[in-house]
């Protein structure tokens, strides 16, 4: 039975002189208070109840997120969220732990220093533009003033960039404009170009349309140059024939208009004898009219006397 008690006190013993320590993690052990050693992954030993775990700390890459608000250099207030991704150096696990209390605080103060000391410099469209300067600017920053305390600063991203809600609205408003705008002119320079394609088609069937008056009368001056020559064989002189034909057409006319009834066309004059006088009037014309040219041929090829 007395061995019970001693044996209780050994395994005790044994208990708190073994501990393990995570993978990527560092164990500060302290002697009376005293920094003794820095103990990493597996399974440790320390001396029981001289010997304590102070403290733990990861060795991983760790994010830190800070959001800063401040104004830039066309006066527009801004808010932009930096994500500083850090991890403490294995060799300077004792500078992490005993030079800094607040890492996190440290990190977020530098932050707060640089974005407030570059953005100010630049206008609103350059922030979103330059925000890769911004990023560079704080890490830079960073890795000389947290080096000193055991912190490597991996990387440092400008992940928003968030303006006023106004100033937001105002550029969106201004983003539809000049949309509209180029939408204005493509449907400008569409509806020109339909104006002038429409002017060509007119101006080629006006053209087309003409040449096809054209073709027409040539033919029908043809046609009505073999009539005279027809009715020329049969005793019917030019002058006859021409009036003739004219009479001919005439009444064609007639005809015409007579097959279309919703026709509100008079042709004047229209009484029975209205042919026989055309005719008449006709000939009668171009017997004076070729009268008047002999004369005048006559006329012109007379000698002028000498005076």
């Amino acid at each position: 039975m007395l061995f019970i008690p001693f044996i209780f006190v050994i395994l005790v013993v044994l208990f708190l002189s073994f501990f393990t320590v995570k993978q990527q993690t560092a164990a500060i052990i302290e002697r009376f208070g005293k920094f003794n050693s820095i103990r990493h992954s597996g399974l440790q030993m320390k001396i029981p109840f001289i010997d304590r775990i102070s403290g733990r700390m990861s060795l991983k890459i760790q994010q830190l997120d800070v959001i800063v608000e401040t104004k830039t250099l066309d006066d527009v207030f801004v808010r932009l969220k930096i994500s500083v991704q850090f991890k403490v150096i294995q060799e300077k696990v004792y500078d992490a732990f005993y030079k800094l209390d607040y890492a996190h605080d440290q990190i977020t103060s530098y932050v707060f220093d640089v974005v407030r000391a570059e953005v100010p410099k630049m206008k609103l469209d350059d922030v979103f533009v330059k925000k890769d300067d911004i990023a560079i600017a704080v890490k830079m920053e960073l890795n000389d003033a947290m080096s000193d305390y055991g912190y490597d600063i991996i990387k440092t991203l400008v992940t928003d960039i968030d303006p006023d809600a106004q100033v937001k609205a105002a550029m969106n408003r201004i983003n539809a404009s000049e949309r509209e705008k180029i939408a204005a002119q493509f449907e400008g320079d569409a509806q020109r170009i339909l104006i002038v394609e429409k002017a060509k088609a007119e101006a080629e069937s006006k053209r087309l349309q003409g040449q096809g008056i054209a073709d027409q009368r040539r033919e029908i001056a043809r046609g009505l140059e073999e009539s005279v020559e027809v009715l020329n064989r049969v005793g019917i002189n030019s002058q006859e024939a021409s009036a003739l034909i004219v009479v001919t057409q005439h009444y064609d006319t007639l005809q015409s208009l007579g097959e279309e009834t919703n026709s509100n066309l008079i042709l004047l004059p229209n009484s029975p004898q209205a042919g026989s006088n055309m005719l008449n009037d006709m000939v009668a014309s171009f017997v004076a009219s070729n009268q008047i040219g002999e004369a005048m041929k006559e006329a012109k090829n007379k000698p002028k006397e000498i005076e």
